[in-house]
């Protein structure tokens, strides 16, 4: 017999797909495949690469249909070169800048009321990290942010190595976990390739590539 929390999720589903108000391309629904079947994912890919757009719409696709309780984002809270410190205001305004892009995705993926009716009843969590971006992690943070999944959890880290920011680039985390941690059974890493910005951004990197 189902207990009162299976009967409530089961009740509530949602039938059918979800209409997101983005498309994923090919690449982008592999990788999204590839995130429902490990646990640990790693989305590697240029500016633009629309890392966290699959990363949120495979988040709020398992939020909508039961399948998980809570989706917890982790934004870093420093920009490349700057410190928080030195901005104006309490720390809720300081970071504000920093966790807006979050919410604009969410808010391009899928209808803004219902996005902001989850994060007032706490199934989605914004919670900063400690850096601006996550490809500047240092290892330790990664040890100890990979340390806190728990059992039935998910994780995908969205990074590019090409805006590591540390001063010794050996340091960063993002880059450890892509090169050590890829043959371990459940953790995958994937690359996304195709430009969903403005067609002169992939030339412009392109450039900056080639002279590094």
């Amino acid at each position: 017999m189902e207990d009162n929390q299976e009967i409530f999720k089961n009740k509530h589903k949602i039938k059918g797909d979800i209409k997101f108000s983005i498309y994923l391309n090919d690449e982008q629904r592999e990788a999204k495949r590839i995130i429902l079947e490990n646990t640990v994912t790693v989305i590697k890919g240029n500016a633009g690469s629309g890392k966290s757009a699959v990363a949120v719409a495979t988040a709020l696709d398992l939020l909508f249909k039961k399948e998980i309780e809570k989706i917890i984002i982790t934004r870093p809270a420093i920009a490349s070169f700057e410190d928080i410190g030195y901005l104006p205001g309490s720390k809720d305004e300081k970071l504000q800048p920093y966790l807006a892009p979050l919410y604009d995705i969410m808010n391009k993926v899928y209808k803004k009321e219902i996005i902001e009716k989850h994060l007032a009843e706490g199934n989605i969590e914004v919670i900063p990290l400690g850096f601006m971006r996550g490809q500047n992690v240092q290892d330790k943070q990664m040890q100890l942010l990979l340390g806190r999944l728990c059992k039935g959890s998910k994780m995908v880290i969205c990074g590019d190595s090409s805006q590591i920011d540390l001063k010794d680039k050996k340091l960063s985390g993002f880059d450890f976990i892509c090169k050590n941690m890829k043959d371990i059974n459940g953790f995958e890493v994937v690359t996304l390739k195709v430009n969903h910005r403005a067609p002169i951004v992939e030339e412009i990197l392109k450039i900056y590539k080639e002279v590094e």
